[in-house]
């Protein structure tokens, strides 16, 4: 067990700019959730496009900044955001964790009606955001951004990402132009119910799908990258694949894990069949040899066949009488800050 240190505060900023305490914000119906890792420079500037797009939209939101365990002083300038607008809150990490563990961060400690989530490196463009909320209100319970003109290099992160989202497509069944953009929106009550982990937000889409949610896919803008560098590159390509199969997985056969251990398990009994045949044929008849080679094959693919379909009646048992959903992997050892006043120990 660790303790997550949360801080709570009350503070809004009025007319003048003046930081006004003892007010408390009431239930937002929109969240804006930004996970920052070393965006030093970018803080106030996203900050400011992010509320102007707030006083587009005309209703009551806050904003979830979410530190990856910056080394920078992203949380030093957020910090001081925070103290004059009561709208935004941080979400700290010790350390690194990644993308996906901060969006899950955000979106947990995120209090709106519906949750928009996107990039903290200018990126992605917050007057975009009327855009998907309109979407939203018209009855869809996921927009996902399209980068039709992204701005990023060739080789490295858009043919890749082409290719990426052309395999997801086909695997998971959710055609989707753009996975990897950040800039989405979501009915709360159902993004709050997908279990993130790994590099699962790019295929927050295809988790939700197994719940037919209306799902629909807009033009934003993408801007180059004006500070740092990129945090993300081929590296990420292996953990993508591995992901994609993930979900596929899950998304086919998670109510029914014997069937699928059982499926894996087919081939192994295929080739140790004529393994074993020939072996006990060898035994009873004494016509040849008996081969150890092939009475060792036989015996190794019939106990992995036999461990595939023992572990699919145990995940069965366990889907029937158990809840596979860990809803607090994400407390971690995050520490939220909106600001400064009471402190409390929450339990992790």
């Amino acid at each position: 067990m660790h303790d997550a240190k949360v801080t709570t505060c009350a503070g809004k900023q009025d007319d003048g700019g003046a930081r006004v305490d003892g007010a408390t914000p009431g239930t937002p119906r929109l969240s804006i959730i930004v996970p920052l890792y070393n965006e030093q420079e970018s803080v106030h500037a996203l900050y400011a496009a992010i509320v102007q797009a707030i006083g587009e939209i005309g209703a009551s939101a806050e904003v979830v900044f979410v530190d990856d365990g910056s080394s920078d002083r992203t949380v030093e300038y957020a910090r001081r955001l925070a103290q004059l607008d009561a709208r935004l809150r941080i979400v700290k990490f010790r350390r690194n964790y990644g993308q996906t563990p901060a969006m899950a961060a955000g979106i947990a400690h995120a209090h709106g009606e519906i949750l928009v989530t996107m990039d903290g490196d200018l990126q992605n463009d917050p007057a975009d955001i009327p855009r998907l909320i309109e979407r939203i209100d018209a009855g869809y319970d996921i927009v996902v951004g399209w980068r039709h003109r992204r701005q990023d290099k060739l080789f490295s992160r858009k043919i890749p990402s082409r290719i990426a989202n052309w395999l997801i497509g086909k695997v998971t069944g959710v055609a989707i132009r753009d996975n990897g953009c950040s800039l989405k929106a979501f009915r709360a009550s159902l993004i709050k119910r997908i279990p993130l982990y790994a590099e699962m937000h790019r295929f927050i889409p295809a988790m939700a799908a197994m719940a037919g949610p209306r799902i629909a896919e807009i033009k934003v803008r993408h801007h180059p990258r004006r500070y740092g560098r990129s945090k993300y590159g081929l590296s990420r390509i292996y953990k993508v694949l591995l992901d994609m199969m993930v979900i596929k997985t899950v998304s086919t056969f998670a109510s029914q894990p014997l069937r699928w251990f059982t499926l894996l398990a087919l081939p192994l009994l295929l080739l140790a069949l004529p393994a074993l045949a020939h072996t006990v044929i060898a035994l009873t008849t004494g016509a040849f040899g008996m081969s150890l080679p092939i009475a060792g094959t036989a015996v190794i693919f019939l106990a992995s066949a036999a461990i595939l379909v023992l572990s699919g009646a145990l995940a069965e048992l366990t889907y029937s009488r158990g809840d596979l959903r860990d809803r607090d992997f994400l407390s971690l050892t995050q520490r939220v800050e909106p600001g400064r006043c009471t402190d409390s120990r929450v339990p992790t």
